[in-house]
């Protein structure tokens, strides 16, 4: 009989739970790609007066749990980026929450979604929801009503001011795959894998700008704290024109 601790992928090596601004936390994990191959994964953690949202789960280790746990009780798990899913079954089986995503966001083999992420039912009251459209896969983002507005992403928008949580192989490949060339990024491996047959993600991002937002948190890369939607605009103009 296989036990949970072994179904379960391992906590990779974590820092600590961060606040970017009232109420809205991170922590930087990493994500092994392959053998010696280790890039930067990051959770969103968004307090409620006592319930916490998890937004791109991240296993931390039991320190990283109990000071998770000094913030609050856990009472949603959001699941943004198609791509993104290796911790999910554990931290639902965890902590029991419900699980939101978009209709058709969890993957063959992976947890169903509990709970549909739609605009008018989100597990959060200052929370808006922004859907792709266009990409080949289900992919979210959402906006938190704090600080300005913080823009919540998975893949799709990143930003790399270092490859701090990268190994050395991981260093080399962001920055020859262009995640640093930019303030905001748009996802280089994303972009390769969700943009349509024919045409472009253009119409996405440029409804994106729509949101007002001064913060961006991604799944990989570091919070970007101030400007961020400057930031986007100019990878948007620079990316499609």
């Amino acid at each position: 009989m296989v036990s949970k601790a072994q179904r379960f992928a391992r906590p990779e090596a974590h820092g600590p739970i961060e606040e970017v601004v009232d109420g809205v936390y991170w922590v930087r994990s990493r994500f092994r790609m392959a053998p010696g191959v280790r890039i930067s994964r990051n959770m969103t953690i968004v307090a409620d007066g006592g319930a916490l949202t998890l937004v791109n789960p991240v296993r931390l280790s039991a320190i990283g749990e109990r000071a998770l746990a000094k913030l609050g009780t856990v009472a949603h798990v959001v699941k943004l980026g198609y791509f993104h899913d290796v911790d999910d079954a554990y931290t639902l089986d965890r902590f029991g929450a419900p699980y939101w995503a978009l209709p058709e966001g969890t993957r063959r083999d992976f947890p169903p979604a509990t709970e549909t992420l739609r605009p008018d039912h989100l597990p959060l009251r200052d929370a808006t929801l922004f859907a792709f459209e266009d990409t080949r896969k289900p992919e979210a983002a959402l906006r938190i009503d704090r600080g300005g507005g913080v823009l919540i992403t998975c893949d799709s928008l990143q930003h790399w001011p270092d490859t701090a949580g990268c190994s050395l192989p991981a260093k080399v490949a962001t920055r020859r795959m262009g995640f640093l060339k930019r303030r905001a990024t748009i996802g280089p491996p994303w972009h390769t894998a969700m943009r349509p047959k024919e045409g472009t993600l253009e119409r996405d991002f440029r409804r994106l700008l729509d949101l007002p937002f001064e913060h961006l948190i991604g799944a990989h890369g570091a919070p970007l704290r101030g400007g961020a939607r400057d930031a986007v605009a100019e990878t948007v103009a620079a990316t499609f024109g």
